[in-house]
């Protein structure tokens, strides 16, 4: 069962974004496969992230905490929280699957 991973950034982390962001989109490509969809959470004002999303296709929660805790964004201590929940696929990309 797929799950949905939002991450909240930490207040006045921007610059720990940017440092840490290269590798984490190399981890984001070695990972591509489980990845059904993710993106950065965005300001209403200007493009500065304050998050993220993560649309993550394993098996188990645990995975799911796996493969966040290995993120360079995690690692780097960006995140102020953290949450995991089931997700079911109804639609993705224009496809029914109930």
């Amino acid at each position: 069962m797929p799950y949905f991973i939002e991450t909240f950034d930490k207040p006045d982390h921007q610059q720990v974004r940017q440092d840490n962001r290269p590798a984490h989109l190399a981890f984001l490509e070695e990972h591509k496969e489980l990845l059904l969809a993710c993106g950065a959470k965005l300001a209403d004002e200007g493009d500065a992230a304050t998050g993220g999303v993560y649309l993550l296709d394993v098996e188990t929660r645990a995975e799911a905490e796996d493969f966040i805790a290995q993120d360079p964004f995690t690692r780097a201590d960006l995140f102020a929280e953290v949450k995991i929940l089931r997700w079911r696929k109804a639609f993705l990309a224009g496809q029914g699957y109930l």
